[in-house]
């Protein structure tokens, strides 16, 4: 699981073209601390969000998400 987390925050923050908060997060971290250290910072921020959906099993609402 940890390997998939950290893959899926490679790909946001270098092949999405999509407008997140979280990557616009992500690519300021890796400014100042580095690529593998902002991917990894991604990775746990990801496992938080899905975690939270688990507990109060609501599905992700983009517009929520952007909010």
């Amino acid at each position: 699981m940890r390997s998939l987390l950290y893959e899926a925050a490679v790909v946001i923050l270098t092949r999405s073209l999509a407008n997140s908060d979280l990557r616009n997060w992500g690519m300021k971290l890796r400014e100042k601390i580095g690529f593998k250290r902002s991917a990894i910072a991604v990775a746990r921020k990801l496992a938080v969000i899905m975690h939270a959906m688990l507990r109060s099993g609501e599905l992700f609402n983009k517009e929520a998400a952007t909010a």
